[in-house]
């Protein structure tokens, strides 16, 4: 998903595939993908990538989007995916992002992509099957107790611990738990004071390499699925997991109580509710505020500035910057916190807006 790119629709490969052969060499053995990667050219580009391997020791992921979601549907990406990788099956094959809701009404009915999903792994194209998760946390016993599933793909970092639960019941019914994001989608991979003391007393580390001892460090976690996009981060997370340093439950408890404390400070300057959106002017109010957090509390200076920029260009961050605000006072008047809206989006702008 992070492979570096040449422009928005193609992979750079002459950074990407030495970048991928060189994660095999030093023994990583799982490489997830999509359609929707990288502009959709991450599949074919694996796939390349896959050719200086030994198949029998490397695991292969990749995911079913269902914008259309039938049976042929199913069958039909599938198929396409498997010519993109030029493999004769895929180890793990996931319902994408899927929540129960979606499981219900459209994914298992009857002509649904379920049906051809099954299939697939009796026909032996599928050896494992899988879902990915961005819903609530409450669908996951819901939909482990299906019994269709053997892993399971979710969101889980030290700063988003609300799968946590599910991730351990998941493990119980003896399912696999990959975990995406363990960087915090990048925002982990930014330096910050703040993050690499969160253990007092210890040897100073980096952000990313706290953030992977974290997730690798709950026994209900299989696997850290982390997005690189150098040579530089691909070293780093090897040889932060080749110590095998887990952190231990007073560890634990300690960068616990620091998040809920940093949580708090961040409450105490926007809650996220929301109440002061839609603004006319289609300013992302709460957006802008979380990346000011970041900022101020957390000290992810980096991450913050990139993330405000993606406003109104990523698909992911729609909206408009602060700079957009024609301090019409409609967002005050709606806010639970009074805060100073107008004020606070000037100031987020001269922070977040400005190059240094």
């Amino acid at each position: 998903m992070r492979l570096p790119m040449r422009d928005k629709d193609t992979v750079d490969r002459e950074r990407a595939l030495p970048l991928l052969r060189r994660a095999y060499e030093l023994g990583i053995n799982y490489f997830d993908t999509g359609k929707w990667y990288c502009g959709q050219d991450s599949e074919r580009t694996l796939g390349e990538a896959l050719k200086c391997m030994d198949r029998s020791r490397v695991y292969v992921s990749t995911k079913y989007a269902g914008e259309n979601p039938t049976a042929a549907d199913l069958r039909a990406k599938f198929e396409t995916s498997l010519t993109l990788l030029d493999l004769d099956y895929v180890d793990f094959y996931h319902l994408w992002g899927i929540s129960w809701k979606s499981f219900t009404q459209e994914l298992s009915i009857p002509g649904g992509p379920v049906e051809a999903f099954i299939k697939l792994k009796d026909e032996g194209l599928v050896r494992h099957l899988s879902f990915s998760f961005h819903s609530d946390p409450r669908d996951i016993p819901k939909l482990v107790d299906t019994g269709l599933f053997e892993t399971m793909l979710c969101q889980y970092n030290l700063l988003d611990r609300a799968n946590e639960a599910g991730i351990a019941y998941a493990t119980h019914k003896g399912l696999g738990v990959a975990v995406m994001g363990p960087v915090g989608g990048g925002r982990l991979g930014s330096p910050s004071d703040v993050v690499s003391q969160l253990l007092p007393g210890q040897r100073r580390v980096s952000s990313p390499e706290l953030a992977l001892r974290f997730v690798l460090s709950n026994p209900h976690v299989s696997m850290a699925l982390s997005g690189m996009s150098n040579l530089e981060q691909l070293a780093e997370n090897v040889a932060t997991v080749s110590r095998d340093d887990r952190l231990s439950e007073i560890e634990l408890d300690q960068i616990a109580t620091s998040v809920r404390e940093n949580q708090r400070m961040m409450d105490l300057y926007c809650t996220g509710c929301k109440y002061c959106e839609p603004c006319p002017e289609n300013v992302n109010i709460s957006e802008i505020f979380r990346c000011m957090n970041y900022h101020q509390v957390w000290d992810l200076k980096e991450f913050a500035k990139d993330q405000y920029a993606q406003i109104g260009q990523s698909v992911w961050l729609k909206g408009n910057r602060a700079d957009a605000c024609i301090e019409c006072g409609t967002c005050e008047d709606k806010c639970p916190q009074t805060i100073a809206i107008m004020e606070q989006l000037q100031a987020c702008h001269q922070v977040l807006g400005s190059g240094s």
